[in-house]
């Protein structure tokens, strides 16, 4: 994994990048790529996923936690899109959040999309803002920062 895709990711693509697998696999496309500048990347939200079945049965509506972690995988994916020979032995961790808004419920049929944009970074740390975005009106947006670490650090 020595060289980014191309503007765009498969599902492949994806997968080689991230560390998350079914049921927490919240990205399924990337559809627009600039290195150090943003990622659009796309969520198919279907009625077969799992926590629909909890939140809520009578009125399923997608997590907003979930809405995050896929907003956080979507940044993931632009830093390994800006520095795949970084990632080599590396894992991306996701270190805080700031100024999270939700403005719009996300339902089963929903195309989500997340915008990322590159703010900074320094050494490993990483920060970028984020929205996901449903038929062009953002349901949840926030400040993001992560960093990058060897995957053996973790405990």
């Amino acid at each position: 994994m020595n060289q980014v895709p191309g503007t765009e990711m498969s599902i492949q693509d994806i997968l080689n990048f991230l560390p998350h697998r079914y049921p927490f696999l919240l990205v399924d496309r990337v559809v627009q790529l600039e290195p150090f500048k943003s990622l659009k990347a796309l969520k198919n939200v279907t009625i077969n996923e799992p926590f629909f079945q909890g939140h809520f049965p009578d009125y399923p509506v997608m997590p907003g936690v979930l809405i995050l972690e896929s907003l956080a995988q979507a940044g993931g994916l632009l830093v390994a899109g800006s520095v795949p020979d970084q990632m080599q032995g590396k894992i991306f961790l996701f270190t805080g959040v700031d100024k999270v808004r939700f403005r719009k419920p996300v339902f089963p049929g929903d195309s989500l999309y997340m915008h990322i944009t590159y703010d900074r970074h320094r050494m490993n740390l990483w920060r970028m803002h984020g929205q996901a975005v449903v038929q062009d009106r953002v349901a949840a947006e926030g400040m993001f920062s992560a960093t990058i670490v060897d995957r053996e650090d973790q405990a």
